[in-house]
């Protein structure tokens, strides 16, 4: 065989195996794409359901509110509204995420999904740091006149630890929860399941694509 042919012929096999290596390379980009929707679409059921349970309670809270407001103590109003607020916020977030999840598309640019999965982090860290402020307002909405008319020092004292230590951990928590504490023992604790889970799985996922769009 000439040398001309034995270059002619590797130049045919190296041309082949670049295809080869192209469509592996396209099959495993649609693989990981699938994974990802997938693992967002699990999300759905857990939102759905935080957002009807949601919905229930504050429809529940705001009708009490209402029909209690001329004869409820403050501390009861106080709890109520900041608690019934906070859930609000929380619902309109979920709402959001939905959204995020459903507008999901396998065929877009892979920033474009990373940037979806940024908002899906983002917004899934303030659901936990609003409902994480709820704490302190369920530590006095049973206080009455009564109770601060004839209580006792011990009473007071007893209340006031728990709910300035309520407070504490609810603004320590509202501060720390962020991404750069992920690995940390105590936020594993809080995240984890169908909440976190599926969208760092996703951006690990997303992550091995970079190589395959280099304008990333």
């Amino acid at each position: 065989m000439e040398e001309q042919d034995i270059m002619q012929l590797w130049k045919s096999y190296s041309v082949k195996l670049d295809e080869s290596l192209q469509l592996n390379r396209k099959n495993a980009e649609d693989i990981t794409r699938m994974k990802v929707q997938s693992f967002l679409f699990s999300m759905r059921p857990l939102k759905i359901f935080a957002i009807v349970v949601g919905v229930a309670w504050v429809l529940f809270a705001d009708s009490l509110i209402i029909r209690l407001f001329n004869i409820a103590t403050p501390f009861f109003l106080i709890a109520a509204i900041i608690q019934v607020l906070l859930t609000k916020l929380a619902i309109g977030i979920y709402l959001y995420q939905l959204v995020l999840i459903q507008q999901a598309d396998i065929s877009e640019p892979v920033h474009a999904t990373q940037h979806k999965l940024a908002q899906l982090k983002s917004s899934t860290l303030w659901v936990a740091r609003l409902l994480f402020l709820q704490m302190p307002v369920w530590t006095f909405f049973y206080w009455n006149k009564s109770m601060l008319e004839n209580g006792n020092a011990f009473l007071y004292i007893v209340q006031a630890v728990v709910t300035l230590a309520f407070t504490y951990i609810a603004v320590w928590l509202f501060l720390n929860i962020k991404y750069e504490n992920r690995n940390k023992k105590w936020f594993k604790l809080i995240f984890s399941g169908k909440e976190w889970s599926p969208v760092i799985k996703s951006m690990e996922l997303l992550s091995q694509l970079d190589e395959y769009e280099p304008s990333l």
